[in-house]
């Protein structure tokens, strides 16, 4: 199983405490907890191997979820703007990834690139972010404001730029949230295993998470 964790202090449901400072970088290791949402439709693929070759060099201290989407599989969004308010999911899927979500000071969405973008298990879990937004009382986008978004996936080209409509689709979530976002960590492989084979992505992983993401931009505010 795939949702499993390490070192959490979950807040309490519904509590509306906001992030720590973001002064606060890995040095700061009690205020950090990581949550890792695996998008791939395999256990243990590339994208997986990658991500916990990140993870492997956080310190000790820094909390670490690992939830799989394939394993607790998210119901197809429902639209409901114009005709009812979303409410708080309780006792599902929905609900353990939107307490996760909210618990974590960092989220990884490691998904594989499919069709050059998410893959469908991610893209179903952002839908939702959709109905949390909408969800009275839970100040979905206040809450997310300055907390980082970081991505790690594999793909089976070379050309890594393939990968561009994905780290657009992350890096814009992540500025309507007014967070922060640490970009992509790419990784060449198709079978599982090959990734590991990929010694730039490997030495890529060592330093990811070290970096001080700076705040997501859309691309008009970046040329403004």
């Amino acid at each position: 199983m795939h949702a499993h964790m390490m070192h959490v202090q979950a807040a309490p449901v519904g509590a509306a405490t906001p992030p720590p400072c973001r002064d606060n970088h890995l040095g700061d290791t009690m205020a950090r907890d990581f949550l890792f949402v695996l998008g791939s439709s395999r256990a243990d693929g590339n994208t997986e191997m990658l991500a916990h070759k990140a993870a492997e060099q956080l310190p000790a201290g820094v909390g670490q979820r690992w939830i799989s989407l394939a394993e607790h599989p998210l119901p197809d969004f429902e639209d409901l703007r114009h005709d009812s308010d979303h409410v708080r999911p309780e006792g599902d899927a929905a609900a353990l990834l939107l307490d996760a979500t909210l618990a974590a000071t960092d989220l990884v969405i490691a998904s594989p690139l499919y069709w050059y973008s998410v893959s469908a298990h991610v893209k179903r879990y952002l839908d939702h972010w959709s109905g949390w937004l909408r969800t009275p009382g839970l100040d979905f986008k206040r809450r997310m404001a300055g907390r980082t978004l970081w991505g790690v996936t594999a793909l089976a080209h070379e050309e890594e730029e393939v990968a561009d409509p994905l780290v657009t689709t992350l890096n814009h979530s992540a500025a309507y949230l007014g967070m922060r976002f640490g970009g992509v960590l790419l990784g060449n492989g198709s079978k599982p295993g090959d990734v590991l084979n990929d010694t730039a992505a490997l030495a890529r992983a060592k330093t990811f998470f070290a970096q001080e993401p700076p705040l997501a931009r859309y691309p008009y505010e970046t040329a403004a």
